[in-house]
């Protein structure tokens, strides 16, 4: 069996509150569509976080819509799964399972129950994929560790799959051990899974989640093809960068078992991004106002398109207009260039007041552009406060409000 695996596609991903993805994802699907006509895979397999909130606008499904359909209209015979991530809407994305299933691919977005000692026999094969070639076990993103409720699908696999086919199993989780670089989470406040909870019977583990490309126990991702041996866990990445901190290549993995407990032969296709991430100064010496407005207008003026952050200077005063300076310097590139106004601030002068409670300095009050920024840094003093509570309202808003604007545009 061979197949491409991919997750985080993060469809409708807004960059800094300002800055739409669409043609860099477009630019990604043309990709992807020339491997799948160069390899000719059985399969695409897509581990979770299609979207990048959980009620996406209608012209971000259309955006979904209008790449898959065109996958399956160009590849009929290429069967594609595709899981819900902790971004996605587990609901929508299985309800719209029957109408895709008639194009030859599967959404599955609600995961198996807890406890599943009452649900009938057979319940496992909701998420078996049977491809002539091979069977796919397609896992959406589960709360915590259900060990026996995955061993219970593979056991269910193994019962059918008397030809020895590969098996490949799919999941949106972070395992123990992994390279969570780029990421703005603290490792301490992340929910794990040990590898020894994701059962046995799998030749190839199918990940979503950590944006990363890595396989797990190996540092070899300098190597364009691989040959590893069975039960093989690997994150394909995120195929954008989805922040300036992904400063790693990003790629696709393209997959080659050709029996049950053969080995997994992994060819890793690089990514082209449309847009790079860069850091200013390039030199990386922290700047003062005139600096850093010399900085970037150099680097529009060569680049002509791009991400860029600025290493500022905490020791040297900022105009209070700033960050209007450079948004009004950048205008006339037509969005091309697209600044991060969350600037790294180095030199700051200690700002402990006598009693130790932490003061912030004007300059990095006016970098705060997420309002969850300034809660997590004082969330000392609120000690009741569901923080991920909070955060899940400041989403469900914010998708509240593009979807009013699209509404407007649409009527206007």
């Amino acid at each position: 069996m061979r197949f491409i695996h991919t997750a985080d596609l993060h469809l409708g991903q807004v960059m800094y509150q300002d800055y739409t993805r669409e043609d860099e994802h477009d630019y990604f699907f043309s990709q992807l569509e020339g491997w799948c006509r160069t390899y000719h895979p059985d399969a695409l397999l897509v581990s979770g976080d299609i979207f990048d909130i959980q009620q996406p606008g209608a012209h971000v499904k259309k955006i979904f819509n209008d790449h898959f359909v065109a996958l399956h209209n160009n590849f009929p015979q290429m069967a594609i799964v595709i899981t819900a991530g902790n971004h996605d809407s587990a609901s929508r994305i299985q309800a719209d399972n029957p109408i895709w299933k008639m194009g030859n691919v599967t959404l599955i977005g609600l995961a198996p129950a807890s406890d599943t000692s009452s649900l009938p026999d057979g319940w496992q094969d909701d998420y078996i994929v049977a491809l002539p070639q091979g069977y796919i076990v397609a896992l959406p993103f589960m709360t915590g560790a259900r060990p026996e409720t995955v061993q219970s699908i593979l056991d269910r696999v193994a019962q059918r799959n008397s030809a020895q086919k590969p098996v490949v199993l799919m999941g949106h989780m972070a395992v123990s051990g992994m390279d969570y670089t780029g990421h703005n989470f603290e490792i301490g406040n992340l929910q794990t899974v040990d590898t020894s909870q994701l059962g046995h019977g799998f030749d190839y583990m199918a990940l979503g989640h950590i944006h990363r490309p890595q396989t797990l126990g190996y540092n070899d991702e300098h190597q364009p093809q691989s040959v590893y041996p069975t039960g093989t866990v690997r994150y394909s990445g995120s195929p954008l960068h989805v922040s300036c901190d992904e400063k790693y290549p990003h790629s696709v993995s393209l997959v080659q078992i050709d029996r049950h407990g053969g080995p997994v032969t992994l060819n890793r296709l690089r990514v082209a991004q449309k847009r790079h991430f860069f850091e200013l100064p390039a030199n990386g010496t922290p700047a003062d106002a005139d600096h850093a407005l010399l900085a970037v207008r150099q680097f529009a003026e060569k680049h002509q398109s791009g991400y860029f952050r600025l290493t500022l200077d905490g020791s040297k005063p900022f105009p209070a207009d700033f960050n209007q300076q450079i948004y009004q310097l950048i205008e006339s590139y037509n969005g091309e260039i697209r600044f991060n106004p969350k600037s790294i601030w180095a030199n700051i002068p200690d700002t402990t007041s006598t009693d130790g409670e932490t003061l912030f300095e004007v300059a990095e009050l006016q970098q705060m552009t997420d309002p969850m920024e300034f809660i997590r840094q004082t969330q000392s003093h609120y000690p009741e406060l569901d923080i991920e509570q909070l955060a899940e309202a400041f989403k469900e808003v914010e998708a509240e409000l593009r979807r009013l604007s699209e509404n407007t545009n649409s009527e206007s």
